[in-house]
C-alpha cells in the first residue's frame, strides 16, 4: 500500500481520501492553518504540520482544492521538492491543466489530469473521478474500493478536465441561468405567472427550482464563481461562444456572500441579491 498526500480534505477531498483509506492506503494531510471543521473531516487521515513534511513522506499527491488555487498549490508542491506522481483533481480548464502538467514535467514530477463529477459520495455509483494522462491507469487502481468511482479516459492530459468542464457547464451553468430567469421575472412582475406556466409542464418544477437556486447560493456560489471562469477559458479555446459563463460567474459572485449565512436564504432573498452588485 502507498502513503499518499491529500491537498486538501474539504467536503470532496475528504471523500476522495476516504476512498483511498478504504483500499488500505495511508493518507497524510497538512494541518497547519486549517479550520476545526477541516480537522474533524480529516480524522481518518494522518496530520503533518507542513507541506515540506508531507512531501518528504509521500510519493503520490492528490490535490482537491478550489479552482482558483490550483496553480498556486501545484507551484508550492514543486517548490517543496516533490518527486513523484501528482493528481490534479480540480475543476479547472483543460488549458490550465496542461499548463500545470508542463510545470510538473519540467520539475520531474509525473502529472495526472483529473475531474470529479458528482457530490461527495457515500455509496458507489453516484460520483466519478475521471482521469487522463500516461499514468492514469496506475492512479485509478488506488481508488478500487470506492465509494468514488474511477474512469480512465486516455493518456492525453486535459481530457479529464475537459469532460468535467462540459458536465458542470450543464449542471452548474443551468442553475445560474435559472437564478437569472427568476430574477428577471420577479423584477418585471411576472414570476408568479412564469411559475404557473412552468407548472403546466411539470407541477414540481417551480418549487424545485426555487430550492435549487437557494441551496446553491448558500452552499456553493462562492466556489462556482471560479468554475464558471474556468469555463470561459475552456469554451473560448474550443472556439465556442463563452459569454454565458462570464454572466454565470457574475450571478454566483452576487450571491456568494450567502456562504456565511447561518440559515439558507429563500429564493426571494437570492433574487434580490442578483439585482445588486455586492
Amino acid at each position: 500500500m502507498n502513503t499518499i498526500g491529500l491537498l486538501h480534505p474539504g467536503a470532496m477531498g475528504q471523500a476522495v481520501g476516504r476512498t483511498l483509506v478504504n483500499v488500505g492506503h495511508r493518507v497524510l494531510w497538512v494541518s497547519d492553518g486549517r479550520s476545526a471543521e477541516t480537522r474533524q473531516r480529516a480524522e481518518s487521515f494522518t496530520a503533518v504540520p507542513s507541506l515540506s513534511d508531507l512531501v518528504e513522506q509521500v510519493n503520490i499527491i492528490v490535490c482537491v482544492c478550489p479552482p482558483h488555487a490550483a496553480e498556486d498549490v501545484a507551484e508550492a508542491v514543486i517548490g517543496a521538492g516533490f518527486a513523484g506522481v501528482y493528481l490534479d483533481a480540480n475543476a479547472i480548464s483543460p488549458q490550465k491543466s496542461r499548463r500545470i502538467g508542463e510545470k510538473m514535467t519540467a520539475a520531474a514530477v509525473d502529472y495526472v489530469d483529473g475531474g470529479i463529477v458528482g457530490l461527495p459520495p457515500t455509496q458507489r455509483g453516484t460520483s466519478w473521478l475521471h482521469l487522463s494522462g500516461p499514468r492514469a491507469a496506475e492512479i485509478a487502481a488506488l481508488f478500487a474500493a470506492g465509494p468514488l468511482e474511477v474512469n480512465v479516459l486516455d493518456k492525453q492530459i486535459g481530457r479529464a478536465s475537459a469532460l468535467k468542464m462540459c458536465f458542470a457547464a450543464n449542471t452548474k451553468g443551468t442553475t445560474a441561468l435559472l437564478s437569472a430567469i427568476l430574477g428577471a421575472a420577479a423584477e418585471m412582475g411576472v414570476q408568479e405567472a412564469l411559475e404557473e406556466q412552468w407548472a403546466q409542464y411539470d407541477p414540481e418544477f417551480p418549487e424545485k427550482t426555487r430550492e435549487r437556486v437557494a441551496r446553491n447560493a448558500h452552499q456553493k456560489a462562492w466556489r462556482f464563481v471560479g468554475e464558471m471562469e474556468e469555463m470561459v477559458e475552456t469554451f473560448g479555446s474550443a472556439g465556442i461562444p463563452n459569454g454565458f459563463f462570464s454572466a454565470a460567474a457574475d450571478v454566483y459572485r452576487r450571491t456568494a456572500h450567502f456562504k456565511n449565512a447561518p440559515d439558507q436564504p429563500d429564493a426571494a432573498e437570492v433574487i434580490e441579491a442578483l439585482k445588486n452588485d455586492q
